[in-house]
């Protein structure tokens, strides 16, 4: 599962870049991501909530900061397991910060993996 999108800030890059790499800040504006904890500078755990087809499912989730590359790019790789179901979640998620004049574009490209009993679902019989 392949997800990207981008979204323009009117902020310079720096003052964005700051924002975005203070994780409890970072994992506000991610929906349903809650109970982060940080475990150390580049480690931390959570819990997200989310949705796979037509049915909710949380995930306690371990995240690994792997590239801060102040102010332009910020990379991560998530590993998580669903809670109540057999599966696996894993991802990597890479932000990428481009100055446009006064604002800033915000490229965002995640690609997940879901195994298990989680993964096959929405295939076909």
């Amino acid at each position: 599962m392949n997800i990207s999108g981008e979204i323009t800030v009117a902020a310079p890059r720096q003052a964005v870049f700051k924002a975005l790499s203070d994780p409890p800040f970072f994992a506000s504006c991610i929906d349903g991501v809650r109970d982060l904890k940080e475990i150390d500078a580049t480690h931390y755990s959570a819990v997200l909530e989310t949705r796979i087809a037509y049915l909710r499912f949380n995930f306690r989730a371990d995240v690994e900061i792997t590239e801060l590359s102040p102010p332009e790019k910020i990379e991560a790789k998530v590993e998580g397991t669903p809670l109540g179901i057999v599966g696996r979640l894993t991802a990597t998620a890479k932000t990428q910060l481009v100055e446009a004049g006064d604002k800033t574009i915000i490229r965002y490209t995640i690609e997940a993996t879901l195994t298990g009993k989680l993964g096959s679902m929405g295939s076909p019989c």
